[in-house]
């Protein structure tokens, strides 16, 4: 599908391409092949655009009249998508590589409408409008990932938490750093963008991308909040199974000085001599027990009144 941005949006075709109107174009591989001798993209770039990229930096390419990247982007839903991106002076195309529920082709649908109703048609506009749909709802991901974080701390604190807990942070770490990634490969387009070292861009008009640039930043630095936080938890936890760790060793080793004694009692009387008074005793037995039982009760008062528990 193409679009025309001028006074309005129109939708156009792929045969009308001009290079004095600002068109926005999303297409698939097939559909790019096509249009590859047209629009004088290099064959390298189009060939890339055959299989999804599984990496985050896959870095800017700069020719002498259009710039090119690819994209994944990152979804809070986990479904990630990929697409490659051609800049033109006039030209916004994006080439849907992996665009598996039609969300990107639905934030590029929205950046074009969004461009068109402004009425200050250039690319940097276009340009910006799509990457700030991009992370539109980015926001709402974080405070969640948040709250949800704090309800961890919660639990850590009150110790309540269960076996699922490291793996759900483990999780959760995952994706802060997923969503990271996404943000600097985001920023490596805006830098390219900005630097604009094929002079395609308008530098007058460079402050729409310099906004979202900003935008991105701030995203990006709340993401790096949230992985610091995290972490902290993660040690908190540890420091929490080690805790309680140190507290059942406590205990069994209050219980073990406390019946210790009547183990030498018991290797006392098991030695077996033929003079030991307490044998021939017909008090002896009560005795033993009465001796055991006096050791226990002086032991675990002394225990109390030291706090050993």
């Amino acid at each position: 599908m193409f679009f025309e941005i001028q006074n309005g949006v129109r939708e156009t075709s792929a045969d009308k391409l001009r290079d004095d109107v600002l068109t926005a174009g999303y297409v698939d591989c097939d559909t790019l092949e096509a249009l590859q001798e047209k629009l004088r993209f290099a064959p390298s770039t189009v060939e890339s655009c055959r299989t999804a990229n599984a990496l985050f930096r896959s870095g800017v390419e700069v020719f002498d009249d259009y710039t090119f990247t690819e994209l994944r982007i990152v979804s809070p839903d986990g479904a990630d998508d990929c697409v490659a991106l051609y800049l033109r002076k006039s030209l916004l195309l994006v080439v849907d590589i992996e665009d598996r529920d039609g969300s990107t082709c639905d934030k590029f649908r929205a950046a074009v409408q969004r461009c068109g109703l402004g009425g200050k048609d250039s690319i940097e506009r276009l340009v910006g409008a799509f990457l700030d749909a991009l992370v539109q709802n980015d926001v709402a991901f974080i405070e969640k990932t948040g709250y949800r974080l704090a309800q961890l701390e919660e639990q850590v604190f009150a110790n309540e938490t269960d076996k699922s807990f490291n793996m759900e942070l483990l999780q959760l770490k995952k994706t802060l750093m997923h969503t990271h990634n996404y943000y600097d490969q985001l920023l490596d387009i805006t830098d390219a963008v900005d630097e604009n070292e094929n002079e395609i861009f308008d530098e007058d008009n460079l402050i729409a991308i310099t906004n979202v640039t900003a935008k991105i930043t701030r995203l990006r630095e709340d993401v790096d909040s949230l992985s610091r936080t995290a972490e902290h938890l993660q040690d908190a936890y540890t420091s929490s199974l080690d805790l309680q760790l140190n507290h059942s060793m406590k205990f069994f080793t209050v219980i073990t000085t406390i019946f210790f004694p009547l183990t030498i009692i018991v290797g006392w009387y098991g030695m077996n001599f033929q003079h030991m008074p307490e044998f021939a005793w017909k008090y002896g037995y009560v005795y033993v027990i009465v001796l055991s039982v006096a050791v226990v009760a002086l032991l675990t008062w002394i225990g109390k009144k030291r706090k050993w528990f």
